[in-house]
């Protein structure tokens, strides 16, 4: 069978057409391939450097938390020093004007007490009178009169053992009016006759003993008391001599000490107690004595501390 020549034709084209299109259906699919292989290295190889990265990035993260952690820790450690080292400079500080302060007021007292002995070695007592009658009292009994020194705030009152010998009442006026009842004979001593009795109210005034060791004659001295039923007066003269009976040391003074002075404080120019007044050599004039301070403290301490003790248990 003859194929016309048009035919031919048409199958040459086709044939070239299909082979041109197998040869273009594989550089395609070569050249797909070849993208893709290139494709899919980059994408490992960026993974790759992506991961690597991440890890540098991780180590140098927790290198950082490290180093801050231990510069954080440092802060902190500065700030505990820093606070420690301000409050204890603050303390000390506060300690040195404490005690600047507590100077200044010593100073400052000591010169009050100056002042006042200069006035009283120039003229009189007059510097402290006002302050000594805050810690007289008037004792009044059943039986008779007499007087007492609060000697300390807590209540306790100085006197002479015959003032409140064969009493069932006894009261104790202060310089401000008011009359207490004394309920508490804390304790005495017949022998040196001195008593300590307790009041109890508010707001009182104590006078301190001073060393009877440190009178001399000739100095000053005043008798506050209630010499003849006259409340709080005061009489000044000198230390005259010392003497001791029984055992018993006192001051004589030409002081007048008249019948409700016993019990009485006998003060210095410092406002000190330096004895307890006691008697006075009847039917002479400027012969009174005093029990000295040093021996009336010591009955006081003592009687007092075995009546607190008693108390406590």
């Amino acid at each position: 069978m003859k194929i016309d020549k048009n035919a031919r034709n048409l199958i040459i084209v086709i044939a070239l057409a299909l082979v041109l299109a197998g040869s273009l259906t594989y550089y395609f699919s070569y050249r797909i391939n070849a993208v893709k292989q290139d494709y899919e290295a980059k994408i490992s190889d960026l993974s790759m450097r992506t991961s690597e990265n991440l890890k540098v990035l991780k180590s140098a993260i927790a290198g950082l938390g490290i180093n801050l952690s231990s510069q954080i820790g440092l802060v902190d450690t500065d700030l505990k020093n820093f606070k420690s080292q301000n409050q204890q400079e603050i303390k000390t500080l506060s300690g040195l004007i404490d005690e600047i302060e507590r100077q200044s007021n010593l100073q400052l007292s000591e010169l009050k007490d100056e002042l006042k002995n200069i006035r009283i070695k120039s003229a009189d007592f007059s510097a402290i009178v006002d302050d000594v009658l805050q810690s007289v009292v008037s004792i009044k009994t059943n039986v008779g009169q007499g007087s007492g020194a609060i000697i300390d705030k807590k209540g306790y009152i100085v006197t002479n053992v015959h003032v409140i010998s064969g009493a069932s009442t006894v009261k104790a006026a202060t310089f401000s009016g008011d009359t207490y009842n004394v309920n508490v004979l804390v304790g005495y001593d017949t022998d040196a006759d001195i008593a300590v009795l307790k009041i109890d109210a508010p707001g009182l005034k104590a006078m301190g003993f001073g060393d009877s060791d440190d009178v001399k004659v000739g100095e000053k001295a005043i008798a506050a008391g209630n010499p003849a039923g006259l409340a709080f007066t005061v009489t000044e003269g000198i230390v005259s001599a010392f003497r001791t009976f029984n055992g018993i040391d006192y001051i004589q003074t030409d002081v007048p000490i008249n019948p409700g002075n016993s019990g009485g404080p006998l003060i210095n120019t410092k406002g000190e107690i330096i004895g307890i007044n006691n008697f006075k050599a009847g039917g002479f004039e400027g012969l009174g004595f005093a029990i000295s301070s040093n021996d009336a403290r010591s009955v006081v301490d003592r009687v007092i501390a075995d009546y607190e003790a008693k108390q406590k248990q």
